[in-house]
C-alpha cells in the first residue's frame, strides 16, 4: 500500500528552468531550484517539516505575545505554540492539510479551512496559488471569511533563502528597509519603531548591499523603498553577484528577516529566512496593519522568488 509522506501529497511545478516541489501539509514550499540550483533550503518529502521551512503563515504572521489577544470586545486565548516565549506563533494553517483545488504543469491552487476553535472562534478559508513562469514562483494568498462574525487576519510566507554555497556569513544582503520593530531580549516582544540610522542599530542597515557576516538578525521591518509599481525587493547574492531574490506587492507593508541561528552546527544559519508580512509581529493585540475581514470578505496578498544570475 502506498502511504502519503509524512509532509503530505506532493506536487511538482517546472517551468522557464524552474522546479518547485510543494507539500500538502502547510502548503509548504518544500524545494525551489533554478536549473538544479537551490534558491530555499528544501526539506524531505518523508520529513516532518522543520522551522517552518517554505510554510504559509495565516491568520496571523510571527507571534502574538502570550497568545492572549482582545477581539470585538471578547479576550481569546490561543494555545502556546513557542513554549520557549510563551507566544503563539505562525497562525493554524501550516499544519493543515490542503486539498488540490487546480493543477497543471506550471500552476497549483491549493485550498483548505481554518475551523472555528478556541481562541480564534472565526471559520476562514485560505487558497493558495503557486504560478512558476520566466519571473520565478510567485505565490498568491486569498483568505475568505466564511463564518458569521468579521476575523482578524494577517498572513505571510517562511522560506529561507539560499544565495549560493557556503552559509548566511558569506553572502550578501540588499533589504532597502529604514525603520525596525525593536524587541526585548529573550522573548522578542515588540517595543517600538525607530529609524535604522539610529546609531546602535547600525549593524542592521542593509539598505546598500553588504556582507552578512556574523551579524544576528531577527526582527521585523518596514518603512521598505519601492519601485513605481510599488515592489519592494530583497536580494540575497553571493559575493559574485548570483542569488536569489524575493518581492512583493504593497499589501505586506512589514517584513521580518532572521538568520536561523541554531546551536546545531549542520542547520546553524544554511538559509536566511525573509518574510514579507501583511502585519507586523503582534498584531493582533497593537492592531498595526491588522485586517478585519467581515463575513464574506476577502483578502489577498503575493510574492515571488526568483534566481539572481
Amino acid at each position: 500500500m502506498l502511504r502519503t509522506p509524512l509532509s503530505g501529497t506532493q506536487f511538482v511545478l517546472a517551468a522557464h528552468g524552474y522546479t518547485a516541489s510543494i507539500a500538502s501539509i502547510g502548503a509548504s514550499i518544500r524545494s525551489l531550484q533554478y536549473h538544479g540550483r537551490n534558491l530555499i533550503v528544501p526539506f524531505e518529502a518523508n520529513q516532518v517539516r522543520p522551522f517552518f521551512r517554505g510554510a504559509i503563515l495565516a491568520p496571523w504572521p510571527n507571534r502574538v505575545v502570550d497568545g492572549r489577544y482582545t477581539f470585538g470586545g471578547v479576550e481569546q486565548q490561543l494555545s502556546i505554540t513557542e513554549p520557549s516565549r510563551g507566544h503563539a506563533l505562525h497562525g493554524l494553517v501550516s499544519w493543515l492539510n490542503f486539498e488540490a483545488v487546480k493543477q497543471a504543469s506550471n500552476r497549483l491552487i491549493l485550498s483548505a479551512t481554518i475551523e472555528a476553535q478556541p481562541g480564534y472562534p472565526h471559520k476562514v478559508t485560505v487558497e493558495i496559488e503557486f504560478a512558476l513562469d520566466v519571473t520565478g514562483l510567485q505565490t498568491t494568498v486569498t483568505a475568505l471569511n466564511v463564518g458569521p462574525n468579521a476575523a482578524p487576519f494577517g498572513a505571510a510566507p517562511h522560506p529561507y533563502l539560499v544565495a549560493g554555497e557556503g552559509r548566511v556569513n558569506d553572502w550578501m544582503l540588499e533589504l532597502p528597509a529604514h525603520r525596525i520593530l525593536t524587541v526585548t531580549p529573550g522573548r522578542l516582544i515588540p517595543l517600538r519603531l525607530r529609524d535604522i540610522n539610529s546609531g546602535d542599530l547600525a549593524a542592521l542597515d542593509f539598505r546598500r548591499p553588504r556582507a552578512i557576516d556574523d551579524t544576528l538578525i531577527d526582527q521585523a521591518f518596514t518603512g521598505i523603498d519601492r519601485d513605481k509599481e510599488g515592489t519592494a525587493t530583497v536580494r540575497v547574492t553571493t559575493n559574485a553577484g548570483s542569488g536569489v531574490a524575493l518581492s512583493w506587492g504593497s499589501e505586506c507593508p512589514w517584513v521580518q528577516v532572521h538568520t536561523a541561528d541554531q546551536s546545531e552546527r549542520s542547520i546553524d544559519r544554511i538559509g536566511l529566512a525573509v518574510e514579507p508580512m501583511t502585519c507586523p509581529p503582534d498584531a493582533f493585540n497593537s492592531g498595526v496593519n491588522l485586517q478585519v475581514l467581515e463575513p464574506a470578505g476577502s483578502t489577498r496578498a503575493s510574492w515571488t522568488i526568483r534566481a539572481i544570475d
